[in-house]
């Protein structure tokens, strides 16, 4: 399995009575950040846009365990930023392993191999690296080069050490799906326990606005990626979510799934999108008018979205929903390989688009030039 039984186990447990008991809102995976300053400045980034001020702020241990207990949630997930740049993230993580929270911290794994020492390997803590594609791709996504490297290495060290290890990669506009899937099969060589794959979203503060997926570009790529799969590949996503990506199944958004909480409180509505902010959990269950968001509402920040954090909640609730739900996912999990002859023909005749020149991040600066992948201009991203 891609993830070990014990959490399989609980986070069904925790599913099934939520449902029992009525609830037809209920967070699935708490996307706590920290902190939002990072070490690199990514072009579709908008989380490090903010000033100076903001860059410099950090959640302290009690305000991050108050919000875990407050939310309830089986999963915690810690992006950023750059979580390993927060001096007290190894005290926050163990308070959340003491917890039996199941936590994915997200790196770019710069920091990694000189960190790990700091942390305990549990089947409570995994590492969720990102890496966005082969070397080439990921080195332009990053706006480094060397960072593939660099992120191979701690991959490498986390794993020897006896960490659990999975991978993230956000795709976006002229991804070359061969190399994505030759990238799966390096992940796995890498002995990474999973991978989770996801289409970029449209951050109104992303310096490159140019390259985010559109939903029928999003299906047709994930078909061609994700149809006529290796046995090897472990994902550590929902089989209905994938299938959504595929444009195999019909999913409507869960923005509660995967609540916020950062340095300005809970985030209205989700982690995706930023419309004021709640001082508490249940203020923010209660505040938000659901109804505004979605595809299905018509809100045209909404349209494009096939995200992770919208929909893996929905492809849960599809599977533990009914038989049919259950049905259909045990099949994708032990049986479907989704053997496609039109994917595949996608894939030999999927022409690679070229970009510019990679332009180096300067060292301690916190200033990137980005050369995007389809004019020959600059774009500034970073404080």
């Amino acid at each position: 399995m891609a993830v070990p039984v014990s959490q399989a186990w609980t986070v069904a447990s925790y599913v099934i009575k939520q449902k029992l008991t009525g609830k037809k809102r209920y967070p699935l995976v708490l996307m706590l950040e920290p902190l939002f300053r990072c070490n690199l400045a990514c072009a579709g980034c908008g989380k490090i846009q903010y000033p100076a001020h903001i860059l410099k702020a950090e959640l302290s241990p009690e305000q991050v365990f108050e919000a875990v207990d407050e939310c309830g949630t089986p999963m915690v997930a810690i992006p950023g930023g750059e979580p390993l740049l927060h001096p007290q993230m190894p005290e926050i993580v163990a308070g959340l392993v003491a917890r039996k929270k199941y936590v994915y911290m997200c790196t770019n794994a710069l920091l990694l191999k000189e960190k790990l020492h700091l942390f305990t390997p549990s089947k409570y803590l995994s590492f969720s690296v990102h890496v966005d594609g082969e070397r080439e791709h990921h080195d332009f996504g990053v706006c480094r080069e060397g960072g593939y490297d660099i992120a191979l290495e701690g991959v490498h060290a986390a794993v020897k050490a006896g960490f659990r290890v999975t991978t993230n990669t956000t795709l976006f506009d002229g991804a070359d799906p061969n190399s994505v899937r030759r990238h799966f099969d390096q992940m796995m060589d890498a002995g990474v326990e999973s991978m989770m794959v996801s289409p970029g979203y449209t951050y109104d503060k992303a310096p490159d606005q140019q390259h985010f997926l559109g939903r029928a570009k999003s299906k047709k790529l994930f078909r061609s990626i994700l149809s006529n799969r290796k046995s090897t590949w472990k994902f550590n996503a929902s089989p209905m979510f994938m299938e959504f990506l595929m444009g195999k199944k019909e999913l409507t958004c869960t923005p509660w799934g995967m609540p916020t909480y950062s340095i300005f409180g809970w985030q209205k509505p989700c982690y995706l999108l930023q419309d004021g902010y709640a001082d508490t959990f249940q203020e923010l269950m209660e505040s938000v008018e659901w109804a505004n968001y979605g595809t299905e509402s018509g809100n045209p920040r909404c349209a494009n979205c096939m995200v992770h954090s919208g929909y893996e909640a929905s492809g849960v609730n599809y599977t533990f929903g009914s038989v049919k739900g259950l049905l259909q996912t045990a099949k994708a999990i032990f049986f479907d390989k989704y053997e496609d002859a039109g994917a595949q023909d996608l894939l030999n005749k999927w022409q690679p688009e070229g970009h510019g020149p990679l332009v180096q991040i300067a060292s301690g600066q916190a200033t990137a030039v980005v050369v995007t992948r389809s004019v020959n201009e600059n774009v500034m991203a970073g404080d």
